[in-house]
């Protein structure tokens, strides 16, 4: 069986055993119906008017009335005409003007957490050239920083001990909108709801109360599940952030498919509205499909995805993305599982978008450093870097602490594989200083793995296109989902 896979800027041919077996999200398992473009409208108002556990914003917004609407950064959510964001904010502000809420007294806040800032241009691409033009002019877009102090509270801490800081525009409006997207996150099961504002309106402190190796380690982490101490952190901090506000957040998510398209829109109080939208979300994320578990898997990885440009090549950040495949896949896979994947690996950081990776991976090389736990030590120190965090407020580039929750993460394919190894490196002594293997071709590879790991008859799964597409979290076909909602049926056919 001839493929190809992601390598760079371009691919790479791989000829694998023809009882080799394909998954492509979205199209092995079709996704459940979206909703047609002509009904998004109506959707979206029939939700808006109609939340779960709270008034509809009609009912809690006025003349005079502070509105904040926080959406999430450009890492993910799709950017078409029709985006969840762009839908929903315009809708979300006819019903805010037709309360009688002035423009004048609505911020758009970026939550891009401790991601970098993102660009004007960026902005502008999420927003749509119109709704942008109308905001940013006045100063009413905005990014959220986590270092300034001035506009950042410091709400205390939750019940189990966990710092909470929250966005000062936020704390102080009188309504605070968060747009979220339902889809499938390594972290925690789904993105939106209390993950949201847990993550992207927050501080560094908080979000290493659970972007840490003590929880991130835990066997409730991997496989990925809508009950990990993680996601329960995400929910404690989130409603800590309501009491303290004295309001609950207005939450607007949508469950998205392998497009980017609404499968379904939840508004209301994230409490009640979460297990909702999971539910829906269940059917496209937790694809019950994998008839055995799997000694190989297979896949590539282009040089620019998810965060950006170098993610493929960082041998860092291409550690994470190993980590977030096995936190998805660990269901098929199996005891002695190996991972073969294509690289170019040639030493490209992109120094303006991770600054400080060049230097923690040559500090992972001495002292002691024998996995990526033992650098753990170094993350205040780093985290509070004044360079490093000036480069984040103004340079945009991602906070010095994001760096130790990919290197949190990246542990996990360490923990729960045979062997990893980096296919078409063009410096390999950068995998193999994060302790991967290098081969030339992925029939060298795999040529290895049996004789080492798992001899002569290996069952493989190749993932073509798994960074260039919205992931799911792959299942066995007859075993139940341990996590949020127990049995749900199989995705159905879509339109994707």
């Amino acid at each position: 069986m001839n493929l190809e896979f992601e390598y760079g800027q371009g691919m790479m041919n791989a000829c694998l055993p023809d009882n080799t077996d394909l998954f492509i999200p979205g199209e092995t398992v079709r996704d459940p119906e979206c909703i047609p473009p002509e009904r998004l409208e109506e959707e979206y108002l029939k939700s808006l008017r109609n939340p779960m556990g709270m008034p509809p914003l009609g009912e809690q917004a006025h003349r005079g009335s502070k509105v904040v609407i926080i959406f999430p950064d450009i890492v993910k959510g799709g950017c078409q005409p029709t985006s969840h964001r762009k839908m929903a904010i315009r809708l979300i502000l006819q019903e805010l003007y037709r309360a009688g809420v002035e423009k004048k007294d609505v911020l758009l806040i970026c939550s891009n957490g401790l991601h970098r800032k993102n660009t004007i241009p960026e902005l502008k691409q999420i927003l749509g050239e119109e709704l942008f033009g109308e905001f940013y002019g006045s100063g009413q877009v905005i990014n959220h920083d986590s270092e300034d102090y001035d506009h950042l509270v410091d709400c205390g801490t939750t019940d189990r001990g966990d710092p909470v800081w929250l966005n000062k525009y936020v704390y102080d409006s009188d309504l605070a909108i968060l747009i979220g997207h339902t889809m499938g996150n390594p972290y925690g099961g789904y993105s939106g709801g209390y993950k949201h504002c847990a993550t992207g309106i927050s501080h560094w402190r908080s979000i290493a109360s659970h972007h840490v190796p003590t929880v991130m380690h835990r066997p409730d982490f991997t496989p990925v599940s809508g009950h990990s101490m993680m996601r329960t952190k995400f929910d404690e901090i989130g409603m800590h952030m309501e009491t303290c506000m004295g309001k609950k957040f207005f939450c607007c998510d949508a469950v998205l498919d392998t497009c980017s398209r609404q499968i379904a829109i939840n508004s209301g109080y994230a409490a009640e509205m979460q297990p909702v939208s999971w539910k829906t979300a269940d059917r496209r994320t937790y694809v019950h499909w994998a008839e055995k578990k799997y000694d190989v898997l297979v896949f590539g990885m282009p040089q620019a995805f998810h965060y950006g440009n170098g993610m493929g090549t960082n041998p860092i950040m291409m550690m994470q993305a190993l980590s977030a495949q096995v936190i998805r896949l660990k269901r098929v896979m199996s005891e002695n599982c190996v991972i073969i994947c294509s690289s170019t690996c040639n030493g490209y950081f992109h120094k303006e978008l991770w600054p400080y990776l060049p230097e923690y991976y040559e500090m992972f090389q001495h002292d002691y450093m024998n996995t990526l736990p033992d650098f753990n030590r170094y993350g205040e120190y780093f985290a509070t870097n004044e360079e490093y965090i000036r480069q984040y407020r103004y340079c945009n580039a991602f906070h010095p602490f994001h760096g130790f929750s990919m290197m949190s993460c990246g542990h996990i394919a360490e923990m729960n594989t045979s062997a990893i190894y980096i296919v078409g490196a063009m410096e390999p002594g950068y995998a193999r200083g994060m302790g991967l293997k290098t081969r030339a071709t992925f029939e060298e590879a795999l040529q290895d793995a049996m004789k080492k790991y798992v001899g002569p008859s290996p069952t493989i799964l190749a993932l073509p296109r798994t960074f260039k597409l919205p992931a799911v979290h792959l299942c066995m076909k007859n075993e139940p989902y341990d996590g949020t909602n127990g049995h749900f049926e199989m995705a159905g056919h879509g339109c994707c």
